[in-house]
């Protein structure tokens, strides 16, 4: 068998530069939370293959759902023909979906094609044309979910015009409260700069769409407060505008409720987008929404040749099945906790660990500068590339930020041996042992 190195040498004379840079390894296999690389070295995986596999690697009840489904059908298109299996899971996600009344869904292969989706219901159905977004979002990379992110200058450079009357507004983000400010004072002056564009050129009346992600994912795992979205909310349905929500990152379980949204009582969207877990990382995802509005554009506006193709709704199906049986949501939750009391308390013994964001089995844990408390990005990437010599697979968002994001199935005993290769990695740090690898100019978003 071919080594992490013979694998990437030969990859790099075929495959364009588009992967993040973090480690150089190939990933050979993996289950439940743990991988394998081609070199045979396993790791604890803290990420999850970007919060795609929240059942784990590899889970059984999956893994026979898709070799049962592929002894039937693999593929008949759905543009033009039903097949059981997505029937079945457009209920049973439908049921699901944190939105009163009537329900209806659209499937495409990526969360980046469910965003798309969800600018053409939302033209569609409102008429209008103008879309409001956030800063430090990312919703995708085709070309209207990149108009809509703002996380990185790389989706933007050398690819426009992108999608036109996208307007971003700041996130109100843990980052943007200023020293001594009240939470009450952060809301006011958030929601100020939200309203600025709508009281200078941005007409309300031809405002089609606000899509945030009420927990921002790549943004850094960061939580939007509960005033603020309320306040958004109320703007957009006394103007007329769709109210949308991200949950491709931070849905399916990932923040201890199956959406991110249910985190914000009394708040309900018109739209949301869905995808990366919920196969279990087969390409599948879906814009679901209130159906009138679903209802407002006809085949083909958002068909697919693939999309909500027998295989990969089967998978679906049965991920269901895993979070249901398994309890995966309260299991979230409940290790989130867990994980929550143990960086707290590396906070307290450790000066390089700023803030600390944990909502369910997911966390945004800052790396700082312990003199003036700013990001260090030289000690994020010293920490992360130490834990994964050590065993831990974990990267960083922004400049500064340990992005946790475990299988939902990771065992308990698992996440102490994470936790105390962290702790060693924390520790190492601040004795001044750990040095920058090599490629360290090429790492991190």
């Amino acid at each position: 068998m071919a080594t992490n190195e013979e694998i990437l040498e030969n990859e790099s004379h075929y495959a364009a530069a588009q992967r993040v840079q973090y480690y150089d390894i190939a990933i050979e296999s993996g289950h439940g939370a743990i991988v394998k690389d081609a070199n045979g070295k396993e790791y604890i995986d803290l990420l999850a293959s970007a919060s795609s596999t929240n059942t784990g690697h590899t889970h059984p009840h999956v893994v026979q759902a898709i070799t049962d489904q592929a002894h039937k059908l693999i593929q008949y298109t759905p543009a033009y023909f039903a097949n059981v299996p997505a029937a079945q899971l457009a209920e049973r996600l439908c049921s699901l979906a944190p939105i009163s009344g009537p329900v209806k869904l659209s499937w495409g292969n990526s969360g980046s094609e469910a965003n798309d989706a969800i600018i053409k219901f939302a033209r569609a159905y409102t008429g209008r044309q103008y879309l409001v977004s956030y800063t430090g979002a990312y919703h995708g990379s085709s070309y209207g979910s990149m108009s809509l992110s703002a996380c990185s200058l790389n989706m933007a450079r050398k690819m426009g015009p992108l999608l036109s009357d996208v307007i971003k507004v700041p996130y109100p983000d843990a980052w943007a409260k200023l020293p001594g400010e009240s939470e009450d004072e952060f809301v006011e002056r958030m929601f100020a700069a939200f309203k600025l564009p709508f009281e200078t050129y941005l007409p309300a009346e031809e405002t089609a769409l606000i899509l945030i992600e009420p927990i921002q994912g790549d943004g850094g795992i960061t939580k939007a407060p509960q005033k603020y979205m309320e306040k958004v909310y109320q703007f957009a349905h006394e103007h007329g505008i769709l109210f949308a929500v991200d949950e491709v990152n931070q849905g399916m379980g990932r923040t201890g409720k199956w959406w991110s949204i249910q985190n914000f009582p009394r708040i309900e969207p018109d739209l949301m987008s869905v995808g990366k877990s919920v196969a279990s990382g087969l390409p599948l995802s879906a814009v679901i929404g209130r159906a009138e509005i679903m209802d407002s554009l006809g085949s083909p506006a958002n068909v697919y040749t693939t999309a909500g193709n027998p295989l990969v709704t089967a998978a679906s199906l049965a991920t269901l099945d895993v979070f249901e049986d398994e309890k995966l949501v309260e299991r979230s939750a409940r290790l989130g906790q867990v994980a929550e009391k143990f960086f707290v308390q590396a906070k307290e013994k450790h000066s390089c660990i700023g803030q600390v964001r944990m909502y369910g089995l997911n966390g945004g844990i800052d790396i700082v500068d312990p003199e003036t408390g700013k990001p260090d990005r030289e000690a994020t990437t010293k920490v992360i590339y130490r834990m994964f010599e050590l065993g831990v697979l974990i990267i960083s968002l922004k400049e500064n930020v340990l992005r946790f994001q475990p299988p939902l199935v990771i065992t308990e005993k698992q996440l102490e041996q994470a936790f105390t290769i962290m702790d060693q990695a924390f520790s190492e740090l601040e004795a001044g042992k750990l040095a920058l690898p090599v490629n360290a100019a090429q790492i991190g978003w």
